[in-house]
């Protein structure tokens, strides 16, 4: 799922005619640290903060390469999760879940409930048994599980590839094991020990697990080239004013966040980015900010980076019901919590200039309409395939 400032962001690494000739030549490598911060105050009215940790590369998410070729040989699986969310899904309550998702129109549409139910059983029990061998899980059978809408996928426009719109669950439970043993228990199989003592925002990842209310969540999405691995450690904050002050770092509950050590074979500016999303029944904008606006530039009606060795935020839309800001490390290697504060306002009404003594009328500003898809979601964080360079073995 991409959204369009992540995409600007793509592209500007891709075409590099935005970068000044005497920068160092960016790169994209295929694992990715991103911190998010998304501020719901029109669906669920919650902020949730999550750290995600993303690759491409088998060297870089240690996923046996038999169980990554039957799922993606499994027609119609789009993602398999691993999470300790206490309801992983609606009636299940207090255990950890294995969900193997799949997107059927043909077979929703049967209308069919035990036909349904039994099929996607079918291609779940074809999995788990592999599944859990590989990550050293007993998860069994619990439901199969049709979720017909999803809220917040509509509010943010993304495609409800992990959960809602439709896709259908085939639901396995464990004992739910807290946050810290989940997050130790599957970085040690998954994440080489180079990349866990780099540091970075796997520190902050691994901090956060610690806190007895966040949720760790490992999931795994097919695709027409390499496979995407994703781990996420979560943490919800009820709203319960309205926010206007916005301390992503303290959410996260760090005092400085830094980027890995892993990048520091080259230059890698986009593989460690924070974004904070907002979404509001409101018209609302950043009305202030810590730290600097990097330099952009508008091509075709879109928002680019102008040098990507410069630090700051981008925001983009500047205004509208769901704004997105993201936070370039450019040639720095860390934020702090003054230089990552944000502050949201109501978005201010643009006013026509009087003209032969008429009315002054008020213009609600314009909002960005489109299909993009938010990065803020589990699924496909800034993922840009074959574009990506493994640097795992220039580190060997």
């Amino acid at each position: 799922m991409k959204n369009l400032l992540a995409l600007s962001l793509i592209f500007s690494l891709l075409m590099t005619s935005f970068v000044s000739v005497y920068a160092q030549q960016p790169q994209l490598a295929s694992y990715r640290e991103t911190a998010n911060i998304l501020i719901d105050e029109k669906v669920q009215n919650q902020t949730t903060a999550f750290i995600t940790l993303t690759s491409t590369s088998p060297v870089e998410m240690r996923v046996p390469s038999d169980l990554s070729e039957k799922i993606r040989n499994t027609a119609n699986v789009t993602s398999i999760v691993i999470t300790n969310a206490d309801r992983c899904i609606t009636g299940i309550q207090d255990q950890g879940c294995i969900l193997i998702n799949i997107v059927s129109p043909s077979l929703i549409e049967t209308y069919n409930i035990t036909t349904i139910q039994t099929t996607a059983r079918q291609v779940g029990d074809g999995l788990i048994d592999s599944v859990n061998k590989a990550f050293a899980t007993n998860a069994q059978f619990n439901n199969v599980f049709v979720n017909p809408k999803g809220e917040l996928n509509s509010a943010l426009g993304t495609s409800g590839i992990v959960s809602g719109n439709r896709t259908i669950s085939v639901v396995y439970t464990m004992s739910r094991p807290d946050s810290a043993y989940l997050f130790e228990g599957l970085t040690s199989i998954l994440i080489p020990k180079q990349i866990r003592d780099d540091g970075g925002f796997f520190n902050a990842a691994n901090k956060m697990a610690q806190d007895s209310n966040s949720t760790v969540t490992f999931a795994m999405t097919p695709g027409k080239g390499s496979p995407l691995y994703q781990l996420q450690v979560s943490k919800h904050i009820p709203i319960k004013t309205k926010v206007t002050t916005v301390k992503p770092l303290e959410l996260l509950g760090i005092d400085k966040l830094e980027r890995s050590n892993y990048f520091s074979v080259g230059f890698f500016p986009l593989n460690s980015i924070l974004e904070v999303t907002a979404i509001s029944s409101d018209n609302i904008a950043v009305t202030n900010h810590g730290g600097d606006l990097s330099p952009t530039t508008i091509k075709n009606g879109q928002k680019f980076p102008a040098d990507l060795t410069k630090e700051g935020w981008i925001i983009d839309p500047e205004s509208g019901n769901k704004i997105s800001a993201i936070y370039l490390f450019g040639k720095t290697n860390s934020i702090t919590s003054d230089q990552s504060s944000l502050t949201l306002g109501i978005a201010p009404l643009q006013v026509q200039p009087p003209q032969n003594n008429t009315t002054v009328t008020p213009i609600t500003p314009i909002t960005k309409s489109s299909d993009n898809y938010s990065t803020y979601a589990l699924i496909g964080i800034i993922a840009a395939g074959a574009a990506a360079v493994y640097i795992f073995m220039k580190r060997r």
